[in-house]
């Protein structure tokens, strides 16, 4: 695995804002990929597979493994410090869709190495400008507090101990591919986030090392909560004991509409901050399938990071390259958000 990295990536937090990179699946949905590119050679063992794989975007690392790569070095190319691994989907329970459970390893693995790979390859291109690897756990396509039955509150469609296990795996596999950092994002469910913390640490203490943790929530409408009814400052005290190198929001909403629940966040947390929305809200007429160009997303962002929001910005759905080098343009030379009564020495600690 790795190193931890986390003493270096405070003192870089302290100094400037960080950039991670964009979507992943808008720029996927680009390439205008076929049923036989999610399959892939012969040698992916999927040709006989049952069902549809198309849009198992996930798959790409074992079967199109340099559309992967190119999409790192694009995002790299556009100023991004930290790349997400192409993973969102990657747990047991969510590659069940796809009846891929028993490839959910290999999967995290593949995307963790090329990103690795890709990463250290534009480190050593920029010297003393090091990029990074976040490892990406998703929230999983269930919700272990909220029925998916409108005339049964108690029914459930998964437990904690599936959640666990299968974020173990992830979780484990994605450190074996080389990560430097685990995100856990676009949480609506504070309880799957709970099982996939849980499950980190349990990977952490089998392995006898650590890495530094984001965890990324999603506020889904203008009630300023998420799905499972949390406020920004709720879900912060949920998720404050695993002291997170980051926390913040993602996905959801467009910049303007998530400002004042980053503000919360930054109000209360005693860590660092990350923010990256949608490009605004969905428009079938629009390229990316979203609202907001590359100028207006990085305006607003670069707003947040005026008014000593921010730590750590990037993009969501409807993101592109070009949005990240936008914003990348936007907060350079900005000063980051500070942390309150000191320099981050308690995430070392």
């Amino acid at each position: 695995m790795q190193p931890d990295h986390t003493a270096e990536l405070v003192r870089l937090l302290t100094g400037r804002i960080l950039v991670l990179d964009g979507a992943w699946g808008t720029v996927i949905q680009q390439q205008d990929l076929t049923e036989a590119d999610f399959r892939g050679p012969a040698a992916c063992g999927l040709h006989g597979h049952q069902g549809d794989l198309k849009g198992d975007n996930d798959l790409l690392a074992l079967t199109r493994p340099e559309v992967v790569a190119g999409i790192h070095d694009a995002y790299f190319d556009a100023g991004a410090d930290i790349t997400e691994t192409n993973t969102f989907n990657s747990t047991s329970i969510a590659q069940a869709d796809y009846g891929l459970q028993a490839r959910v390893r290999e999967i995290n693995v593949a995307a963790a190495r090329i990103a690795r790979a890709r990463a250290d390859h534009w480190s050593a291109r920029t010297p003393g400008k090091r990029r990074y690897v976040a490892g990406s756990l998703g929230p999983t396509n269930r919700t272990a507090s909220i029925s998916p039955k409108v005339d049964d509150p108690g029914a459930r469609n998964v437990t904690w101990d599936e959640l666990a296990a299968a974020y173990l795996d992830a979780a484990d596999a994605l450190i074996e591919g080389g990560v430097d950092i685990l995100l856990v994002e676009t949480v609506f469910d504070t309880l799957n986030a709970k099982a996939a913390l849980f499950a980190i640490e349990e990977a952490f203490d089998r392995r006898s090392a650590r890495l530094p943790v984001i965890v990324s929530g999603t506020v889904t409408d203008a009630s300023g909560r998420t799905l499972s009814g949390q406020t920004p400052e709720a879900f912060w005290n949920s998720v404050r004991h695993v002291r997170p190198l980051a926390v913040g929001l993602n996905c959801a909403l467009g910049a303007a509409l998530m400002r004042p629940y980053i503000e919360e966040l930054a109000r209360v947390a005693d860590t660092f901050i990350c923010c990256y929305p949608n490009a605004g809200l969905p428009n079938a007429m629009s390229d990316t399938g979203y609202d907001e160009t590359p100028e207006t997303t990085s305006r607003l962002l670069g707003e947040f990071a005026r008014a000593g929001l921010v730590n750590i910005v990037g993009g969501c759905c409807g993101t592109t390259p070009a949005h990240i080098r936008a914003i990348a343009a936007a907060v350079a030379g900005l000063a980051p958000r500070a942390l309150p009564g000191g320099k981050g020495e308690r995430l070392v600690a």
